[in-house]
């Protein structure tokens, strides 16, 4: 049995590289959620007109792990203070969204965001949206895998790739385990 978490923390090029690591995961597609226009593409979205966030839809195993722990590594890898940006990169379409598939979500991305606000992991406001998912598009394919077909672009190198060495620094113990060679 297999659940569904949609979140939005920056480019979906970074989210993705770090849940493919996650164990537990077993799918991790990006795309765009939370807008008003059908069908986005790439470009409309980084236009700031159609309203969307870059996402990545996860399909987890929640007895290997728990949406809460999703939500733990999220807040771990981008910075939720931060409306509609993320470093460098600005513009709705990089905004902090968790988009829940049901009302436990919804509960359970509450208690989250209390947890870490609590915890002060982070010195400001946490500005998330949470909010019913009510479309998923998935990203064209050139997006797909983006990091580990280009893990060499400058902005793999720069933004992508220490966001992945954090989380595999920060959650070893979470890391999808490779079998020896």
């Amino acid at each position: 049995m297999t659940e569904k978490a949609t979140l939005g923390g920056g480019c979906f090029w970074c989210l993705e590289a770090v849940y493919k690591d996650v164990r537990g995961v077993n799918a991790v597609i990006s795309g765009y959620a939370a807008g008003h226009v059908a069908n986005p593409g790439y470009r409309a979205v980084c236009s700031g007109s159609t309203g969307h966030a870059e996402v990545v839809q996860i399909d987890f195993d929640p007895a290997e792990i728990s949406y809460a722990d999703l939500l733990r590594i999220f807040f771990s890898i981008h910075d939720p203070t931060t409306r509609d940006r993320q470093g460098h990169d600005v513009g709705s379409q990089y905004r902090s969204i968790i988009l829940t598939h049901d009302e436990a979500q919804a509960g359970i991305a509450e208690e989250v965001i209390a947890e870490v606000t609590s915890g002060k992991v982070w010195s400001g406001e946490i500005v998330t949206q949470v909010e019913p998912l009510t479309i998923f598009y998935p990203a064209e394919p050139e997006h797909h895998d983006y990091f580990a077909r280009n893990p060499f672009t400058g902005y793999c190198q720069a933004v992508v790739g220490p966001k992945v060495a954090k989380f595999r620094k920060t959650f070893s113990d979470r890391l999808k385990r490779v079998a020896a060679e």
